[in-house]
């Protein structure tokens, strides 16, 4: 006869180890385990999170307040990529100096510019000199809604059973985004013709221009890679003596010198102008704010463009984080 003891040790024995991998393949089954992805910026991280909802773990490398176009991956960050299950980046040069590792990284796992699939004619080129397009493509809803669509395919192509849950989620991004774009038209449309005119520290607002019918002048380039020159200083302090501009704007991922030379410039011919305030460009705001999320972000970018420049902005000022529908 077996004792007790020694049947129920015979028993976990048995059990044990086809039972320890139950857990694993049902929560599987049931699309709880989560898929990694990395993503190399906030706006990227913030929209893939709201389409994933539970079912995707974000890791993002470009924090807030970082410039993407100066960002050099660090050891942990090629760590990350060379983990990840999937990693969405912008493209169009935005991470100019993570080419080598995302390619690297790209050998052997899904990695995605999101602008990919932007039709050419939606892409915005600023000059002759410069070589590829204008990266800056979440500041105008519309067309950040077709890098949410390049998203969904993706993690519905890798997990096919969550697919109704991610179109549930992605209609209700494309939801904010058309809310922001009826919201952007009306508060920069109330600025006075000739006072919408948009300079900001260099030339991230092309989309958002175009999007809402603002003229956008940067002081640097599309890449804070480039430098201003004096005469470009001067050009602009024409411009906004010209124009009676009475606000220019800094950005929180760049340096202020150039807006603040501006401002000094225009005081020296006689034109007051103010720092209208500071807008979220190529980074979003802190975590736990509206300005966290990429519908905060562009809905404050917005309300203190209007404000500065004479227009009406409809109350609240301040959008609820959307959430996520599962």
């Amino acid at each position: 006869m077996i004792r007790p003891l020694t049947f129920t040790c015979l028993l976990l024995s048995i059990c044990l180890p086809a039972c320890s991998k139950a857990p694993t393949e049902t929560a599987e089954a049931l699309g709880v385990v989560p898929t990694r992805v990395v993503t190399t910026t906030g706006m990227i991280a913030d929209l893939v999170r709201a389409i994933g909802g539970d079912r995707v773990k974000v890791t993002n490398l470009i924090g807030e307040g970082v410039d993407p176009h100066l960002y050099k991956p660090t050891r942990d960050d090629v760590a990350a990529l060379l983990d990840a299950d999937i990693i969405f980046y912008n493209g169009l040069h935005l991470e100019g100096r993570m080419g080598d590792v995302l390619k690297r990284a790209g050998a052997d796992r899904p990695t995605i510019a999101v602008t990919e699939r932007i039709p050419e004619e939606l892409l915005i080129h600023p000059g002759e000199e410069q070589t590829h397009a204008d990266p800056h493509v979440w500041l105008a809803p519309s067309v950040w809604m077709l890098c949410g669509n390049t998203v969904f395919n993706a993690l519905a192509e890798m997990r096919p059973t969550d697919r109704a849950a991610f179109q549930v989620n992605l209609e209700t991004v494309r939801k904010s985004a058309e809310d922001l774009d009826a919201l952007g038209t009306s508060a920069i449309g109330s600025i006075p013709p000739e006072k919408r005119l948009l300079i900001t520290s260099h030339d991230a607002f092309n989309y958002f221009g175009r999007a809402f019918d603002i003229e956008v002048v940067g002081v640097q380039g599309i890449s804070t890679d480039s430098e201003a020159g004096l005469a470009d200083l001067e050009a602009l302090v024409d411009l906004v003596v010209e124009r009676g501009v009475p606000a220019v704007f800094v950005e929180s991922s760049v340096p202020r010198r150039s807006i603040e030379a501006l401002v000094e410039g225009t005081a020296a011919r006689g034109h007051i102008i103010t720092i209208g305030g500071e807008l979220f460009s190529d980074s979003m705001g802190p975590s736990g704010t509206p300005e966290g999320t990429w519908r905060g972000m562009v809905h404050h970018n917005i309300r203190v463009v209007t404000e500065a420049l004479g227009g009406t902005f409809p109350a609240p000022s301040e959008p609820e984080n959307p959430e996520t529908v599962e």
